[in-house]
């Protein structure tokens, strides 16, 4: 199935549920990418054992359509001096939910309990902040369908999947906040920036 072998299948569909999901990407280390940036494939993410959010989204996403979900993703772009993050989304019982991989205390799995993407994304919002406080999410995609690039054999190929980013990064985004409440915003408190400084790995 799509182009994996028993045993990675075997691994990948062990994991029953979204939650489950979740709990195996906490397994993976972060990819620090100390030898380059990369946008590994699943294969390569569990051949290499580490990802870093755009990856794990990516691998989320096919372990969710092994559960009969489609494959869907989720860009949040923040301002041009902090970093965008991916999270691959499912609706369970006509409610949205997350996965979400990352190196910090914030910005992880969301319960399915949000009616719209729009809701699930602003449940982001507070804990989007750069190391001085800021508050930087500024808009979202829609849900894109991974299965989209299936031709291009996403799941398995050994090249990193740039092309996949270029199309998350173009596609229409739609903003979270206007320019009045963005000149409104308070910073994170102390202790909120302390916690956002808390790693797994």
């Amino acid at each position: 199935m799509f182009g994996l072998t028993s045993a990675e299948l075997k691994l990948l569909t062990k994991p029953r549920t979204p939650a489950a999901i979740q709990d195996f990407l906490e397994k993976i280390p972060i990819n620090f990418e100390k030898k380059g940036e990369t946008v590994l494939s699943p294969r390569r993410v569990i051949k290499e054992w580490r990802c870093h959010c755009a990856e794990g989204a990516f691998l989320a996403a096919l372990m969710l359509r092994l559960q009969g979900y489609k494959p869907l993703v989720v860009d949040l772009k923040s301002v041009w001096h902090d970093d965008d993050h991916v999270i691959a989304v499912w609706r369970q019982h006509g409610y949205w939910g997350a996965i979400s991989k990352t190196n910090h205390a914030v910005l992880r799995y969301r319960e399915p309990i949000y009616r719209d993407i729009r809701e699930l994304v602003l449940s982001y919002f507070h804990e989007y902040f750069t190391n001085n406080g800021v508050k930087t999410l500024r808009s979202y995609s829609k849900p894109v369908n991974l299965a989209r690039f299936d031709k291009r054999s996403w799941v398995i190929s050994e090249q990193d999947l740039w092309y996949i980013v270029r199309y998350l990064d173009k596609v229409p985004h739609y903003p979270v906040i206007n320019r009045s409440q963005i000149s409104n915003l308070r910073l994170a408190d102390k202790i909120e920036r302390q916690a956002g400084k808390l790693t797994a790995w």
